[in-house]
């Protein structure tokens, strides 16, 4: 009878851990899911540009900047919804990012005396392309953070507490991803970027006409970019400096997915998202270093990443 009583006691209490950590859990691995679907969509630019092109976009982060501010200004001052900002801020960015190949790394790539000699110039150019999309954000939004309120209602998944903005975010990155993927995978032009990137010589042989399927590729990364800075904007307090941090995430992140992997990238983006949920469920400011610690590991284990050959 005793023990009876004990157990009856102590049931309450271990139903209420129990609440406790699955409802943990769950906010872990959804959040993880969240920033994963973010940072896959800016990897997936990142992969196709360097996969592609063979440019390490340095500035890849900046892209995602002026997407973020650009629907600030268009919320703020003219009340567009950040949601359509997303067919805004994309179309623009592939633009801009095809106009930028096409004058700037055509240029370098022509003129360079090997794909090795390129990989350097090109990089040295988007270390430029950074600093002038920088500064020019600073002269236009200063230096302030910036930030809006849009649907900050909480939503309750099976007791873990979530704003509406970030569900929305999640449900478009994913949305956005697989619709990518299924263009690469599905598409006469998806599958010109892929030969593209197996053979670009046997390509340009069989009618690809190799210049502009390299913009379009650039574009598409700033597509992505463009795609990934409304959804954080909508989330986080956004700055002109911000970009940097989202291009060593995208780095990474193609790294971990396997260099040139599209695939890759997309599974990458949400392992790392799920890392850091956990890391900062436990210490938000160890997050960051953890994932420098992937990457190091992985440049010593498997430095192939995934999916990588």
């Amino acid at each position: 009878m005793k023990s009876t009583f004990l157990d009856s006691q102590q049931t309450p209490s271990f139903k209420k851990k129990r609440i406790f950590v699955f409802e943990a859990i769950l906010n872990i691995v959804i959040a993880g899911l969240i920033m994963g679907g973010i940072y896959a969509l800016i990897a997936v630019g990142l992969s196709l540009q360097y996969g592609v092109g063979r440019v390490l976009n340095i500035s890849h982060g900046e892209f995602i900047m002026l997407g973020a501010f650009a629907t600030w200004s268009l919320y703020t001052l003219l009340g567009v919804s950040p949601l359509l900002s997303l067919i805004i801020c994309g179309p623009f960015l592939f633009l801009l990012g095809f106009l930028i190949h096409r004058t700037l790394f055509q240029y370098l790539r022509d003129k360079s005396e090997s794909m090795g000699a390129f990989a350097d110039s090109s990089l040295l150019a988007s270390f430029g392309l950074l600093f002038i999309i920088q500064n020019i954000a600073l002269l236009i939004w200063k230096a302030d953070l910036r930030g809006y309120s849009y649907l900050n209602t909480p939503v309750s998944i099976f007791g873990a507490i979530f704003t509406a903005n970030r569900i929305v975010a999640l449900l478009f990155a994913v949305t956005i991803s697989l619709a990518f993927y299924l263009f690469l995978t599905h598409t006469r032009m998806g599958k010109a970027i892929r030969a593209s990137a197996e053979d670009p010589m046997t390509a340009q042989v069989m009618g690809v006409n190799i210049h502009r399927m390299l913009a379009i590729c650039f574009g598409l990364g700033a597509l992505m970019a463009g795609f990934a800075g409304p959804l954080i904007s909508m989330m986080y307090e956004i700055q002109p400096t911000m970009g940097i941090e989202y291009t060593i995430i995208a780095i990474i992140v193609v790294v971990l997915g396997g260099l040139g992997s599209i695939t890759g990238s997309l599974i990458g983006g949400f392992s790392l998202g799920l890392v850091g949920s956990i890391v900062t469920y436990f210490n938000p400011g160890l997050s960051l270093i953890a994932y420098y610690v992937i990457f190091i590991l992985l440049l010593l284990i498997r430095p192939t990443g995934i999916l990588g050959k």
